[in-house]
C-alpha cells in the first residue's frame, strides 16, 4: 500500500533567502523517507496555492498535509482545514511548534549570537488571531526556560500582544532601572543586553522587521537545521497513524449502532418519561390483559 502524500504547505515569503530555506526543508524531508511524494503548496505569497495542490492530486490518491508553520494559528485552523475537507480521504497534520527540539535549536542560536545569562531574551513569533497560538508560543517559551536562566518574556509580531518592539522596550526599561532608579540608590550595571530570539522559520517580512524592534542582538531563524526535517515527518506519521485508526474503527461503530428505523420502533426506558413509565407498570401488575 503507498503512503499518503505529503503536502508540505508552507506560508509563503518573498525573500529569496527564505524561500530557498524552505525548499531545502521539503528536499531534507523527502531525503529522510525516499520513496515518499512530498509535494509543495503554500496559503500565501507564493505558489502553488494549497487549494490548487490539493485539487490536483491524482483519482483515488490521499494525501497528508503538513504545516510547516510553527503554531496553530489562522492558516492551520481555516486555510489547510477547509483544503482538507475538500478532499475525502485527506488529513491535516499538526504544526512543527511547540517542541522541546525547537527550544533546543533555539538555545543553540542564542549560544550562536554570543548570549550570556546577564541577557535578557524576548522570544519573537509571528502571531496569530487564534488565541490557540500565544498558548503554542507560551509553551515553547516554558521549554526553552528549562534550559536557560535568563529573564524572557513572549512577543509578537502581529495580531497578538505584546508587540516585539514594546517587549523590548520594556525589558530594556528593566536592564536600565537596575536595583534602583541610580547609582545612589544601589543601581548596578550587570551589562546584559535585549536580545530577541527570532522564533521564525526562516527569513522574510517577519524576521526583517525584528532588526527595527531597538534590541542589541537579533538570533538568526531555525533555518537550516536537519531537526526541523524530523519533526515534519514526526507530525506526518502522526497524521497517517491516527487516519489508519479513525477507519479501522468505523465498521466496528457502524455494526454497534442500531438501524434508525428499530430505534424508533421500540422507544427505549430512556425516551420515555418517568411519570409514563411508573402508570405503565402500575397499569400492567393490577390491570393484566
Amino acid at each position: 500500500m503507498n503512503s499518503p502524500i505529503m503536502i508540505a504547505c508552507a506560508h509563503g515569503t518573498s525573500n529569496t533567502q527564505g524561500a530557498a530555506e524552505v525548499n531545502a526543508l521539503r528536499d531534507a524531508i523527502a531525503a529522510l523517507r525516499p520513496g515518499l511524494d512530498v509535494r509543495e503548496a503554500y496559503v500565501d505569497v507564493q505558489q502553488p496555492d494549497l487549494v490548487d495542490v490539493v485539487a490536483g492530486l491524482p483519482a483515488g490518491e490521499s494525501a497528508v498535509v503538513v504545516p510547516l508553520l510553527l503554531s496553530v494559528g489562522y492558516h492551520v485552523k481555516v486555510d489547510i482545514a477547509r483544503a482538507v475537507k475538500s478532499r475525502p480521504g485527506s488529513a491535516a497534520a499538526a504544526p512543527l511548534g511547540p517542541d522541546p527540539r525547537l527550544a533546543a535549536l533555539l538555545d543553540q542560536r542564542l549560544r550562536e549570537a554570543g548570549v550570556t545569562d546577564n541577557d535578557v531574551i524576548v522570544l519573537a513569533a509571528a502571531g496569530s488571531s487564534n488565541p490557540r497560538a500565544a498558548v503554542s508560543v507560551e509553551e515553547l517559551l516554558g521549554q526553552l526556560q528549562e534550559l536557560r536562566s535568563n529573564r524572557m518574556v513572549a512577543a509578537y509580531g502581529a495580531s497578538a500582544k505584546p508587540s516585539v518592539p514594546d517587549a523590548v522596550a520594556m525589558l530594556r526599561e528593566e536592564l536600565e532601572g537596575g536595583a534602583g532608579a541610580g547609582e545612589s540608590a544601589g543601581a548596578v550595571d550587570v551589562g546584559g543586553r535585549v536580545v530577541i530570539a527570532s522564533y521564525l522559520l526562516a527569513p522574510g517580512y517577519f524576521h526583517d522587521q525584528l532588526a527595527k524592534a531597538g534590541a542589541d542582538v537579533v538570533t538568526a531563524p531555525l533555518l537550516p537545521s536537519p531537526v526541523l526535517a524530523e519533526i515534519a515527518l514526526e507530525r506526518y506519521d502522526a497524521a497517517v497513524a491516527k487516519a489508519q485508526e479513525a477507519a479501522a474503527a468505523a465498521p466496528a461503530q457502524a455494526a454497534a449502532e442500531p438501524p434508525a428505523e428499530a430505534s424508533k420502533a421500540v422507544p427505549s426506558e430512556t425516551q420515555e418519561g418517568g411519570v409514563f413509565k411508573a402508570v405503565r407498570r402500575f397499569v400492567t401488575k393490577y390491570f393484566p390483559r
